[in-house]
């Protein structure tokens, strides 16, 4: 289902490929958009930060806002360098919710030449994701069910960082709690946010190569069938739908591309 800030993003978007906003209109006031679009002043805002970051719109007496002029001075997406932006300002923060698996907080910003507003951003966990390999094109996994999609799929081995240990550590661990297999060699490939805009919960990417079967898996609660999946076949597990998860998805593509370079080089 469309989000209000969704539908009123696109509406406006579609204003102006209409010619209803030409360029150089001037957007309504505040009030008369939240009056005609049926949201909230602070819903609003974001939204309109938002196009004014990505140059879409451009503001001007921090809140009146313009359609560009085609060739002007306004700041598009990827056609300047960060030193020419401002970040935006943050005046605090609030706790709405807080224990040891996710915080949410409201926190206080102002973007440049918007109001300022509150923002909700989520806290998760510092998390670290292996994608094990072996010397067959193959890529260690785990068949398991995820009761908040109501979805079986494939995923990565991979947890939480633990307060003071390493990542590389912590993707050893779970790769041997998980699937009963060791990893002899680790490469970091990339730390990655997964949902920038709102949720704040570093990933850790990791490939591993050189596995050695020491047991079976010793964590009950994330159990699930342990296989080796051909590598051949993960495009297809992908247009199926059946990767689950972020990380699973970021390091199966490194992986992939990864190899596409190699084969590239060598021919």
């Amino acid at each position: 289902m469309e989000t209000k800030t969704a539908r009123v993003e696109r509406t406006i978007r579609e204003w102006m490929g209409s010619g209803k906003l030409a360029p150089g209109a001037k957007l309504p006031s505040e009030r008369a958009l939240v009056e005609e679009l049926g949201i909230g002043r602070t819903a609003l805002r974001q939204v309109l930060a938002r196009l004014v970051a990505e140059g879409v719109l451009e503001v001007r007496n921090r809140s009146s806002y313009r359609v560009p002029n085609p060739g002007g001075d306004q700041a598009h997406a990827g056609a300047t360098t960060s030193g020419e932006l401002e970040p935006w300002l943050i005046h605090g923060n609030r706790p709405v919710y807080n224990n040891r698996w996710v915080k949410l907080e409201l926190v206080d910003v102002e973007p440049p030449g918007v109001p300022r507003f509150e923002h909700h951003v989520v806290r998760l966990q510092h998390v670290a994701i292996t994608a094990v390999l072996d010397d067959r094109d193959r890529v260690l996994m785990l068949w398991r069910y995820r009761f908040v999609p109501d979805q079986w799929g494939w995923e990565l081995p991979g947890g939480i960082v633990d307060t003071g240990e390493d990542a590389g550590a912590c993707a050893r661990r779970e790769v041997e709690e998980e699937t009963g297999w060791r990893p002899a060699n680790l490469e970091h490939v990339v730390t990655y946010q997964p949902m920038v805009g709102m949720v704040d919960s570093p990933h850790e990417i990791f490939v591993g190569t050189g596995a050695e079967h020491v047991g079976e898996p010793t964590d009950v609660e994330e159990a699930g069938r342990v296989d080796w999946v051909p590598l051949a076949d993960i495009p297809d597990l992908m247009a199926r739908g059946q990767l689950m998860g972020s990380g699973t998805l970021v390091a199966l593509l490194h992986v992939l591309a990864t190899r596409q370079r190699a084969t590239r080089a060598a021919a």
